[in-house]
């Protein structure tokens, strides 16, 4: 028997008893929907979550900062002696620790930074604000993640790139009640002043201006950044200096923190943990989207396996009808192998109506369920633009997303349920003797 007539045989079967095969399918089609519904869910609000996460910062960028406590001392780190029983620092951000993170693999760029140690103040014209001052040890702000908005990214001596929010922080100490606000400055390309302020041992309040040029704009990242004002690690180091009133040692004191970037958002996560073992803290965004989608992974699991139950209810409908369908065509199989029919025909002809079963509730399930997920995310991503315009949140793109491999692996799975389903019945039809088949009332 060609395949083609296999096929004609199967349908038409089906054909001649269409009110309880449709009865049948039935119980697969909701199980099939059930599974495209929920695990399109899954996966939906994963794509949020992600879409969410990905404002929080370069996923590619680990942020390194020096350990303290107990741990193993290695070369490149610092000790403290004489038994203070505080804490110590064992694992010291200088260049030789610099060094062993740009040997990792995949690490494609190391950037030490510096915040300034003292408090600071901002004056453009009758404007004025504080300072949040950090120094980058690199040619330009861009190796760091980050994009302009206006202006250049490069860094030099006199030189600051500010965050978008900055000029709004600004504000007008003489303003008068009811007078109307200035509006924020646009300082890109403009020279500010920045004035140190530092106390001596006996409370003296002592001053310390320098002119700063504003030379360019960070895009907004919703992060650090849009806040912080970016100067060359060269200039924070000498106003430490002056805070501090001494030279700052960087092989024995270090700096504050270092950026490392990797290559791919693949590696991030083996070169952080690789930072750790070093007795380092290192902390990247990766890690908490990685914790998500493993949460929404185990999620859309579970959601499969509601599903999942609801189709094995459908797979015993199968059993059922097929149990029938042998019962009604005893004489049907007999007449079968009389005419020449061998075990393996019967066999595949019952078969491949069980499956037929289980693919026609598959199809209908795909479509019944991608329209209910559709009908979902209209519904859903209208309440929740609601509640991001609330919240000052970006709003969702879609609630329900339908990957391109969950429908055919819905219609496959259904198939498969319906094929397992029908197994013993099929059995049964292929091993009846033919004489008693024929005799059969």
């Amino acid at each position: 028997m060609g395949l083609f007539d296999l096929l004609a045989l199967i349908f038409e079967n089906l054909g001649r008893r269409k009110a309880r095969v449709s009865l049948t399918a039935v119980g697969v089609v909701i199980g099939t929907a059930a599974v495209v519904v929920l695990v399109s869910l899954g996966v939906g609000l994963q794509r949020n979550a992600n879409e969410q996460l990905a404002g929080i910062g370069d996923l590619t960028r680990i942020d390194v900062n020096p350990s303290f406590g107990d741990g193993p001392i290695v070369e490149g780190r610092g000790g403290g002696g004489g038994g203070g029983g505080g804490p110590s620092a064992v694992a010291v951000l200088n260049d030789d620790a610099l060094a062993q993170f740009a040997a990792l693999p995949g690490v494609t760029a190391v950037i030490p930074r510096d915040w300034l140690n003292g408090s600071a103040m901002l004056y453009y014209g009758r404007l004025e604000t504080y300072a949040s001052i950090m120094g980058v040890g690199a040619d330009s702000v861009t190796d760091m993640g980050v994009t302009a908005q206006q202006g250049t990214l490069d860094l030099a001596k006199g030189t600051a790139v500010i965050g978008v929010n900055v000029p709004m922080q600004f504000y007008d100490p003489k303003i008068r009640p009811g007078q109307e606000p200035a509006p924020p400055p646009d300082l890109v390309g403009q020279t500010i002043k920045l004035t140190l302020i530092k106390y001596s041992s006996d409370g003296v309040e002592i001053r310390k201006s320098v002119q700063v040029q504003v030379v360019g704009l960070m895009a907004e990242t919703r992060g650090e950044s849009d806040w912080s004002i970016y100067m060359s690690l060269a200039d924070v180091t000498a106003f430490n200096e002056w805070f501090l009133g001494k030279r700052i040692n960087r092989p024995k004191d270090g700096y504050n923190m270092a950026v490392v970037k990797v290559d791919t958002v693949e590696h991030v996560l083996d070169v952080a943990d690789q930072i750790t073992t070093l007795g380092f803290q290192a902390f990247t965004p990766q890690s908490f989207v990685q914790g998500i989608n493993s949460f929404y992974i185990v999620l859309q699991v579970v959601f499969g396996g509601v599903g999942a139950i609801a189709l094995l209810v459908a797979a015993i409908g199968i059993a059922n009808t097929m149990a029938m369908a042998i019962l009604e065509r005893t004489r049907e199989i007999g007449l079968m192998k009389a005419v020449g029919a061998t075990n393996r025909d019967v066999l595949t002809v019952f078969l491949g109506e069980a499956a037929g079963i289980g693919f026609l509730g598959g199809v209908g399930g795909v479509a019944l369920g991608w329209s209910a997920g559709q009908i979902i995310n209209v519904l859903a991503v209208a309440y929740l633009a609601g509640q991001a315009a609330t919240n000052g949140t970006p709003p969702p793109t879609s609630a329900v997303f339908t990957p391109t491999w969950l429908p055919i692996f819905s219609i496959a799975f259904a198939t498969l349920i319906g094929l397992v389903s029908g197994l013993y019945p099929a059995l049964r039809a292929a091993t009846l003797v033919p004489v008693n088949a024929l005799k059969y009332e």
